[in-house]
């Protein structure tokens, strides 16, 4: 967890309301929007710069201060961002100067502004990643993804983008519920899964919440997160997940519930009346992401049909675990007819909810689709 008043992306703002501003400096001292700051930066001195639709780099002639500062702007979410990057920068941080010079804000007349706050929104997440990992390299973290499934046709998918996950160890509890492990879907599934697996039968009879406690006690990582084998996740959700708790120090962590695949329209939603960034109460469900002893303290998933999520939710914010909602950038829900899901709203509820809509099935540049 970075330490008490660093900037971190708490707080961030999806759509900006005020124009470029400019990071500059003075004497190896950083201008933030003309205001001087000291370093190293704090939150206090990333607030004014929420609202700004981007902040240039105006690069000195000298190099005292500079990428100590674009790092702690970095970290904390700002789409900082820079046009012919000195060579020297390009030799201390390659990775950083190819990022800077990636994104500009886009001009307002020419890009739909549901389009130009998402690109920012994608390179604000990419700059705070980069700036989020340096240092030392610490040991992988093991996380025990827990996931339960009746639709033997998704395993293929839902393990596959298991397996992609990037700097994390992952083992998989499976909770076969009223599908048989000899089916030839589950087989075909797991045969091509590269990671330990293990594997719960449980009849249909069985409640859902029931099914996902019974293998989550299987665990044996460090951390349990929760998986969804009908939605889609970035090859970095969990890794995301991981860097928003070390932020925050959050007990429980998990993304805003942004975009939806309405399947049967062929249509994919955006909504964002669930913001992020921010501590709150609730999170999708699909990305509920929590050590494995809290979630033994906790009592873990109730055996109830429907609502387990929230259940676990609610139960463990009622014994004061403070919970933090990450952006969802990497995360896309699959909804078909509401008899399909535990969760049951009609798709006219997610038309009515949506900011965006885009026919076909359109994400964020997050998730690394094809």
């Amino acid at each position: 967890m970075l330490g008490e008043g660093d900037p971190t992306p708490l707080g961030y703002v999806r759509t900006p309301t005020a124009g470029p501003a400019d990071l500059s400096f003075e004497d190896g001292r950083p201008l933030l929007a003309g205001q001087a700051a000291d370093l190293p930066l704090t939150a206090a001195d990333v607030v004014p710069l929420r609202p700004c639709d981007g902040v240039r780099v105006r690069w000195p002639r000298g190099r005292a201060g500079v990428l100590e500062t674009i790092h702690a702007l970095a970290a904390a979410g700002v789409p900082v961002h820079a046009e012919d990057v000195p060579a020297w920068v390009k030799e201390a941080d390659p990775d950083l100067a190819g990022l800077l010079a990636s994104w500009a804000p886009a001009p307002r007349a020419e890009t739909p502004r549901s389009v130009s706050d998402l690109r920012r929104e994608e390179h604000s997440l990419r700059l705070r990643r980069h700036a989020l990992r340096r240092g030392p390299a610490a040991a992988t973290p093991k996380v025990s993804v827990v996931m339960s499934s009746k639709r033997p046709h998704l395993l293929g998918s839902a393990l596959a983008q298991i397996a992609r996950q990037r700097h994390v160890e992952v083992e998989v509890l499976l909770g076969l519920h009223g599908v048989p492990a000899s089916h030839e879907d589950v087989r075909r599934a797991i045969a091509a899964f590269p990671s330990p697996i293990t594997v719960v039968e449980a009849d249909e009879a069985t409640p859902f919440g029931e099914v996902l406690h019974q293998v989550a006690a299987r665990a044996s990582g460090d951390d349990i997160a929760k998986w969804d084998d009908d939605d889609w996740y970035s090859p970095e959700h969990l890794s995301d997940l991981l860097l928003a708790r070390a932020y925050s120090g959050a007990d429980i962590v998990g993304t805003a519930a942004e975009f939806f695949y309405l399947e049967p329209l062929n249509v994919t939603v955006r909504r964002t009346d669930y913001t992020s960034e921010i501590w709150s109460d609730h999170v999708a469900g699909g990305t509920i992401f929590l050590a494995r002893a809290k979630y033994q303290e906790t009592g873990g998933f109730e055996g109830v049909s429907r609502g387990v999520d929230a259940q676990l939710l609610k139960t463990a914010h009622a014994a004061g675990a403070r919970i933090y909602r990450t952006q969802g950038l990497g995360y896309v829900l699959r909804r078909s007819l509401a008899s399909g899901h535990t969760w049951q709203l009609p798709l006219a509820h997610f038309l009515r909810v949506a900011t965006n809509q885009w026919r076909g099935f359109r994400p964020s540049r997050i998730l690394e689709t094809p």
